[in-house]
């Protein structure tokens, strides 16, 4: 009867229109959307604003606008997927800028060391995102970079336990070949940043699968033509998983049918 039940359920009301509106037209990354997924958009986002809670840390001032351009960005990512896709967990933590994070490793020799890093986001399983509003505020114009999907991604990758790379696949998706395309390019991303080539995608993706997968998800909607040409595999992937094509306007599908 779950499924029902949600039927019954009241829905949110609606964001205004002209509010709406205002918060699309920052973000240059959702011009690609048509009537259509627009009207979705605005509908998963209300739903997303009225289940998450928006938390200030470090003397932020959070704002409307500010929860608005998180919330469509992290909205863009599940437009064709589950709405329950960011299920589990509640807050989004907002930092005015960068904020540091204590890191605590063991070497081979036993010993403990002490760092702290900066970071412009994190996710964590099952427990909040954390974010800066600076970087938040920098992202969605279309070149490349964008810590709200990188995060939102971790998430999604988070859906069948920790952040690997390998996020839970859809049915018709193919584990086999997911493996083998991402294997294949991280490895020779990796390379490229080994041996100091400047790359078209931030050297950040290959740290881990999971980073690689989250910065890939951000080039997939900021720059699709990057990734199309570099790792078109990938690029094939990224469609499936997502259920868009950027680079076909209106995320109308163009590589295989659903």
């Amino acid at each position: 009867m779950g499924w029902f039940s949600r039927l019954l359920r009241p829905r949110p009301p609606l964001i205004a229109v002209t509010e709406f509106d205002a918060a699309a037209a920052r973000l240059p990354i959702l011009n690609r959307l048509d009537t259509r997924e627009l009207a979705r958009l605005r509908s998963v986002t209300s739903l997303f604003m009225h289940t998450k809670h928006f938390t200030a840390a470090g003397g932020a001032e959070v704002s409307r606008s500010t929860q608005l351009a998180i919330a469509l960005q992290a909205c863009l990512l599940i437009l064709n997927l589950d709405e329950r896709s960011y299920r589990g967990w509640r807050e989004i933590v907002l930092y005015p800028n960068a904020f540091l994070r204590p890191r605590q490793e063991t070497d081979a020799a036993g010993v403990v060391h002490h760092s702290r890093d900066i970071l412009s986001g994190e996710s964590w399983h099952s427990g909040p995102l954390v974010l800066s509003i600076d970087d938040v505020l920098a992202g969605g114009q279309g070149d490349g970079n964008n810590v709200v999907l990188h995060e939102f991604a971790h998430k999604l990758d988070m859906l069948n336990g920790i952040a690997d790379g390998f996020p839970p696949l859809h049915r018709g998706m193919d584990s086999v070949s997911w493996e083998r395309d991402f294997s294949a390019a991280y490895v020779d991303f990796c390379s490229r940043v080994d041996r100091g080539e400047i790359t078209a995608i931030n050297p950040y993706a290959a740290t881990q699968p999971a980073e690689f997968f989250a910065v890939l998800s951000e080039v997939f909607f900021e720059t699709p033509a990057v990734l199309h040409r570099q790792y078109p595999e990938v690029y094939t992937q990224m469609h499936q998983f997502y259920r868009q094509d950027p680079l076909v306007r209106g995320g109308r599908p163009s590589l295989s049918p659903f």
